[in-house]
């Protein structure tokens, strides 16, 4: 855990990308009406969960009002809210909800994290911030020895996920993206392709929590074989 704890200072402390972190600064300055009394996160915002956790749930970047608020990867937000009930209805967390950083909230050997540490505008990182991000994410699965599987969350997590794989294991080839698709690494870890569960997605019921339930089933059953 000391090197979970030591990686979460480095996060916190980073400042690689200016456009970014500027970004955070600006929404935490100009809040939404209804957190207007709230002091705002407004950095570079780590994972949570155990050095345990023998599975990860990973997303690309922190909510303007969500993680960059609060201080919690998918808390605060739309897609927290659905991601949550998810998990609860899936018997992986105690509670249906994550609401701040301080809240009873306790997972089932989950990590939860983002490929992209601060929001970025529009939801659309460049190139280079993903590449100054990705070796927080490399240190994450390092330090994760129990790890067994990856739910990615959405295209962009999957493919900056397949990413350090490939680059790991020299795989060369085309690993595409689908919801419910599983693919097994050279180490072992699983990875396990999901829908993300933004508010538009669940609005044109590209997702559902039936189908996102069923994820999270799929992910005990592999942790399990």
């Amino acid at each position: 855990m000391n090197k979970l704890i030591n990686l979460k200072n480095k996060i916190i402390k980073c400042k690689k990308c200016p456009r970014l972190i500027n970004f955070s600064k600006k929404i935490s300055s100009k809040k939404r009406k209804q957190n207007l009394n709230e002091i705002y996160w407004g950095k570079p915002l780590p994972g949570f969960g155990s050095a345990n956790s023998e599975i990860m749930i990973l997303g690309l970047a922190p909510a303007a009002h969500g993680g960059t608020r609060t201080g919690r990867a998918f808390t605060g937000d739309k897609s927290g809210d659905f991601l949550f009930k998810c998990l609860y209805k899936a018997n992986l967390s105690n509670q249906p909800v994550s609401k701040s950083i301080d809240d009873s909230l306790k997972l089932n050997s989950i990590f939860v994290t983002n490929i992209l540490k601060c929001v970025p505008p529009g939801d659309k990182p460049k190139l280079n911030e993903l590449k100054n991000c990705s070796s927080f994410f490399d240190t994450e699965l390092e330090n994760l020895k129990k790890l067994k599987l990856i739910i990615t969350l959405g295209k962009v997590a999957f493919d900056n996920c397949i990413k350090y794989f490939k680059k790991k294991f020299k795989i060369n080839k085309k690993i595409y993206f689908e919801h419910g698709k599983l693919h097994t690494m050279s180490n072992g870890i699983r990875i396990l392709s999901s829908y993300h569960p933004s508010p538009r997605n669940v609005n044109t019921k590209l997702i559902n929590e039936k189908m996102m339930v069923e994820i999270f089933k799929k992910g005990k059953k592999y942790i399990k074989a």
